[in-house]
């Protein structure tokens, strides 16, 4: 089963905001952002299964994740330079929000 990913044209800025606006999607945005690395199954352990998909489903959507399969893994990666080509300094502004 291939993921459906939005081209960066297909971008809009309301579903980037609301996906941002959810904190456990925001905290997972600024681990991606750190360079953590992510994979559907330990990346929010304390979050039930339904629940994590649904997190990565709107993250995907809103064109902020690439998602791979790799076997019974799927690995997530920020998609900083479409986010950033499409809204320049929009993941800055708000990744850097918080941070020392």
């Amino acid at each position: 089963m291939q993921l459906a990913h939005p081209g960066p044209e297909e971008f809009v800025l309301a579903n980037v905001l609301s996906a941002l606006g959810n904190p456990i999607r925001l905290e997972v945005v600024k681990r991606l952002s750190q360079g953590e690395h992510l994979n559907c199954t330990t990346a929010l352990p304390h979050v039930p299964q339904s629940t994590a998909s649904h997190h990565w489903r709107v993250l995907r959507e809103s064109g902020l994740l690439q998602q791979t399969r790799e076997g019974r893994v799927i690995t997530m990666t920020l998609r900083r330079a479409d986010i950033d080509g499409r809204f320049p300094g929009l993941l800055d502004a708000v990744v850097g929000s918080g941070q020392s």
